[in-house]
């Protein structure tokens, strides 16, 4: 075993080693993560319960919970790795129980430093906790929300109406609402509350059925309905009227960590087409196993690539919400948009490979790929669609292009975004921002890395041409790029369909 430097993390205090040890001894038959196992769940649309228990006795609950509150959290690359782990062994799992940091970040990040201690003991002893924002007829919109919360009589809130295709929310003890606080909406007319369902009256709240998915079949996947719920003072999250900033904000977090479920399933998927190419055709005739035949190890080779590319954008995007916070806004939209679309991209890519074996059911020794490809469609709609990211990449194209236009890079922190091996520095939720203010490092430092680059191939021969090639060429495609998107005009609501190619283009530039 490896020792430490400071500043520096290796296997010695690693914390992700004990608990993929612990995964790997709960992944036989009869197992909570023994694969059969879980594919009877998922074909009996049964919750993992057994496993979600396994996972808050690792400890797991405490990873959620900020140091500064009682918990583990001081790194998200350890989360990233953490939630990628689980993933890699089943999806359903993970999602099930990482929701839970998605219905606590609001009151991480909304200051009130009592409030977030009381939350981290619940969570750390178990407790599950839901975000509930989306509704039936709204979607995505939330600013159309019609949840409403009313002051009660004596003091304290009434909630009511129904917020559906919300996951965890049946099995939760605390969800996180948004709900609307002024008749008119708006930007400030949204709060958020923390409802803890074992303080309300009987008859004030309902869960609603279970809904059908085409993945993640075992999730609760459902909704629930507010009848004059009462909720004391205390259930507050923030001030009123900051519920969409709140939340806004939350997201820039959550949808970047969404990148670890993608590449948990993009680990699973490439190890079963793996080990499909591997034995298949050993059995006919000395047949040469597919992993020999040339095109099928292109196909293996260029999926890993896909891969890589997506696991250094994942990597990027979380090492920035320590070092380059106040960019989230566009790294969040672009590593939630990019990543779920290439691991995609890459399950395709080995279906046709696998052919008819990737569509079977788990009764084949096979069949776990259909499986898997079910289950990560869903992680390009959580947390908001590739469409709707990219759509607030756009809205955010101006002060991108001009910042890239200015050479605006905070070259430091974007050197310590990119040393996986550096401690980073602590997070800060207080430098969340709406909207970047600068633009983005990563790629307005391009133009000066690229020079360097240049000197350094000079100094040193002809070793480094075909890197300053490649360098070169991503170089021009950047610049052609922001020039495009600076000349993009729109208003809200009515972004141009081009606009939208353009994102795609920035997310390859970025990745």
């Amino acid at each position: 075993m490896t020792t430490t430097t400071p500043g520096r993390v290796g296997p010695a205090a690693d914390p992700v080693w004990e608990f993929t040890r612990r995964l790997s001894e709960l992944t036989g038959p009869a197992l909570p993560f023994g694969a059969e196992e879980l594919a009877a769940l998922d074909a009996a649309d049964a919750f993992p319960a057994e496993a979600c228990r396994a996972l808050d006795a690792a400890g797991l609950p405490r990873s959620y919970v900020p140091a500064e509150h009682g918990g583990d959290l001081a790194d998200f690359t350890v989360v990233l790795r953490l939630l990628r782990a689980v993933s890699r062994i089943d999806l359903t799992v993970a999602a099930a129980h990482g929701k839970t940091y998605l219905g606590a970040v609001s009151t991480w990040i909304a200051g009130d430093d009592g409030a977030a201690r009381r939350l981290g003991r619940r969570i750390a002893d178990g407790e599950v906790v839901s975000c509930a924002l989306t509704e039936r007829d709204h979607g995505s919109d939330l600013l159309a929300g019609e949840v409403t919360a009313r002051p009660a009589p004596g003091g304290g809130w009434l909630l009511d109406g129904e917020k559906w295709l919300i996951n965890n929310v049946t099995r939760a003890g605390l969800v996180t609402v948004l709900a609307r606080t002024d008749e008119e909406g708006g930007p400030r007319g949204f709060t958020l509350f923390l409802v803890d369902k074992a303080r309300l009256a009987p008859g004030t709240f309902t869960h609603l059925p279970k809904v059908p998915t085409y993945g993640i079949r075992g999730a609760d996947i459902s909704g629930i309905s507010f009848a004059g719920a009462h909720l004391p003072e205390d259930a507050l999250v923030g001030a009123v009227g900051q519920g969409v900033e709140i939340i806004v904000k939350a997201l820039h977090i959550t949808r970047t960590c969404c990148a670890a479920m993608s590449l948990g399933a993009g680990d699973h998927a490439l190890r079963l087409a793996a080990d499909f190419a591997a034995t298949h055709g050993t059995a006919t005739h000395g047949a040469t196993p597919l992993a020999r035949r040339p095109h099928v190890r292109r196909e293996l080779g260029e999926a890993t690539a896909g891969l890589l590319l997506a696991e250094a954008t994942g990597l990027i995007a979380v090492r920035s919400l320590h070092a380059l916070t106040g960019e989230m806004s566009v790294i969040s939209a672009v590593a939630k948009a990019y990543v779920p679309a290439q691991v995609d991209a890459l399950v395709a890519r080995l279906l046709h490979l696998l052919g008819p074996h990737g569509l079977l059911g788990p009764g084949d020794p096979h069949g776990h790929f259909a499986k898997a490809e079910r289950d990560h469609r869903i992680i390009g709609i959580f947390d908001g669609s590739s469409l709707v990211n990219r759509n607030a990449l756009v809205e955010q194209f101006p002060r991108v292009a001009r910042g890239y236009r200015k050479g605006r890079a905070d070259t430091e922190a974007l050197a310590e975004a990119a040393s996986p091996h550096r401690t980073p520095r602590p997070f800060r939720p207080e430098g969340l921002k709406l909207l970047s203010t600068g633009g983005c490092s990563v790629l307005a430092a391009l133009p000066a890395a690229v020079a360097a680059l240049r000197e350094r191939a000079a100094g040193e021969g002809g070793d480094l041409a075909p890197v300053v090639s490649l360098a070169e060429r991503l170089l021009d495609a950047t610049d052609r790029l922001h020039e495009a998107m600076a000349t993009v005009r729109f208003t809200p609501r009515a972004v141009p369909g081009e606009a939208f190619e353009l994102a795609e283009r920035y997310e390859l530039c970025f990745a």
